[in-house]
């Protein structure tokens, strides 16, 4: 595989740092530039980000002297540094949309964390181990685009990365046909440390912006189809969800409770666990989990504490699968919502997209 020359837009955020330890060493992208808002821009990346480095790593030094370039003014300067962008602003929805088409149009792929486009017909919304396929849309974004090689990619809410892979292998034999779920969900979502947060010690916030929304709506583009120029929404499972902040620095919990159109045994639904694999772990790409999901007997895990760094945070943990009164089954799930969730779910879905020639 070649090594792509990749630039990281919103690179002071928690997200734009944390893609900056994930690609540190990664061994097929390079971090060549940095962008963010005007008011980073013309700095060091280490003087813009300040006192605000929120990860417990030390910023890499291979970044922390580069100038930050204007995420929305350098656009052509940064067409002519490199194959790819990784994108994780914090601009208002449409402002989003728009930068990031801007960005696709000057011939720059983007692999986004943010949600602007998530809803767009012609963009993939993708878990690589559940909807690789979809990438497959592409060519009809380029198409509307009017582009050869720049189109927009996104990853999912982080919230939902803990409970979707857990349903996921029980769609084809089982047929999941309603499922509740109630997510905690770790202060870092919120781009927060204990330090700026201080509201939420002692506390549990029961109430995240769109997230509810987002939790029952995207699952089902992520399970939908491409018919056309578009990505078609299925219309199962029925989802209802509840979204709560947690006192916890990393790691979304979600009680999850699921029922069936032909309801499994306990046995059936952990041996589907125990034996998914998706194309990412087919392909052996850098960042994919060799097991993608993991079950604990143990009455007390996953913990957030124990449990989120499993497989360099990139694995989903399950525990506490029981019958229930009112649905099939219960469990409880788990993922590192800045890893999985966040910039090392976008990593892995630039990775599958390199391994499929996207990038080329």
């Amino acid at each position: 595989m070649k090594k792509f020359k990749v630039g990281i837009i919103g690179a002071t955020g928690m997200v734009g740092q944390r893609f900056s330890l994930i690609l540190k060493d990664h061994p097929w992208f390079e971090v060549v530039c940095v962008a963010a808002s005007s008011r980073s821009a013309g700095k060091t990346l280490k003087e813009a980000v300040g006192n605000r480095w929120a990860m417990t790593e030390p910023m890499p030094e291979a970044i922390a002297d580069m100038i930050v370039l204007d995420a929305e003014k350098d656009i052509d300067k940064i067409a002519g540094m490199v194959d790819f962008v990784f994108c994780a602003v914090n601009m208002k929805k449409d402002e989003i949309k728009a930068l990031e088409e801007k960005y696709a149009k000057a011939e720059i792929p983007v692999i986004s964390n943010n949600s602007a486009h998530r809803h767009t017909p012609d963009v993939p919304m993708v878990i690589p181990e559940i909807n690789p396929d979809h990438i497959e849309i592409i060519p009809s974004q380029r198409k509307r685009l009017g582009t050869k090689r720049g189109f927009i990619a996104v990853k999912s809410n982080c919230s939902l990365q803990s409970y979707v892979p857990a349903l996921a292998p029980l769609m084809k034999d089982f047929k999941v046909t309603k499922a509740l779920t109630c997510t905690y969900q770790a202060i870092s979502g919120a781009g927060k440390t204990f330090e700026t947060m201080p509201q939420i010690l002692d506390n549990v916030i029961p109430y995240i912006g769109g997230e509810e929304e987002k939790s029952e709506i995207e699952p089902l583009k992520i399970w939908g189809k491409i018919e056309g120029d578009a990505i078609v929404p299925a219309t199962e499972p029925n989802i209802t969800a509840q979204c709560l902040r947690v006192p916890v620095s990393d790691g979304h919990t979600a009680a999850v409770f699921a029922s069936f159109e032909k309801k499994p045994t306990k046995e059936q639904m952990l041996k589907a666990w125990a034996e998914f694999k998706g194309v990412p772990q087919e392909l052996e790409l850098p960042s994919a989990p060799k097991q993608f999901l993991h079950y604990f007997e143990e009455d007390d895990r996953p913990q957030a504490k124990l449990d989120r760094n499993i497989e360099g945070g990139m694995a989903v943990c399950i525990g506490r699968l029981r019958e229930d009164t009112q649905y099939d089954y219960k469990f409880v799930c788990l993922s590192h919502n800045t890893l999985r969730g966040a910039a090392g779910g976008a990593v892995l879905l630039a990775e599958l997209l390199a391994a499929k020639g996207y990038l080329d």
